[in-house]
């Protein structure tokens, strides 16, 4: 069955996107589709989504460090509290992905989401998780979708507070990678955990 659990040398049933590289599989074992709470580490996830939008996760993975020493480990105060010069920083930073656009919203929604609530982006992220229960676990990657219905609510509630780069596509990923849906497959050892 194509696209199904695959061993890994270590004999363990993974999602077939974790074997390629070592990095993938430390992330596909300890932190995708594991809940993620708080403003700070969320808004890191919706930003790290955001850079990945047209290139390999594994992209971004390798540059996380990076982004997280140019990006004040992205709490949003800090971030939105960034000038002209951060942003030209930013742009010279080969740590991490040097897209005007990407850096822009990236600072654009730190200083939107700094006008919050403690916990809103939290709250408003999370009320669009669905129930786990309507869902089968997908037995192959072909059964993974790349936006939902959830997908589509989050990102439109999410621009209309002003959250900038955040499509129905990288909405799912978000959720994805914030445990909101568990796409883990059914064979899928991490699946359990």
């Amino acid at each position: 069955m194509s696209g199904a659990a695959v061993a890994g040398p270590d004999g363990v049933l993974r999602c077939p996107w974790a074997l390629s590289t070592v990095d993938y599989v430390a992330y596909h074992d300890e932190e995708w589709g594991r809940p993620v709470h708080g403003d700070d580490a969320l808004y890191e996830r919706l930003c790290l989504e955001a850079f990945q939008s047209g290139l390999s996760w594994i992209t971004i993975l390798r540059r996380r460090e990076g982004f997280r020493a140019a990006f004040a480990d992205f709490r949003i105060a800090k971030v939105a509290a960034f000038t002209d010069a951060d942003q030209e920083r930013l742009l010279a930073d080969p740590g991490i992905i040097r897209n005007r656009a990407k850096i822009e919203a990236t600072l654009a929604n730190a200083r939107v989401l700094a006008e919050w609530a403690p916990g809103e982006l939290d709250e408003l992220i999370w009320s669009h998780a669905p129930d786990g229960a309507s869902r089968p676990a997908p037995a192959t990657l072909a059964d993974v979708p790349a936006v939902t219905e959830e997908s589509t609510a989050l990102s439109r509630a999410l621009k209309k507070r002003g959250i900038r780069f955040v499509g129905p596509t990288t909405a799912y990923a978000l959720m994805q990678a914030c445990g909101l849906v568990n796409d883990h497959l059914a064979d899928c050892a991490a699946r359990d955990d």
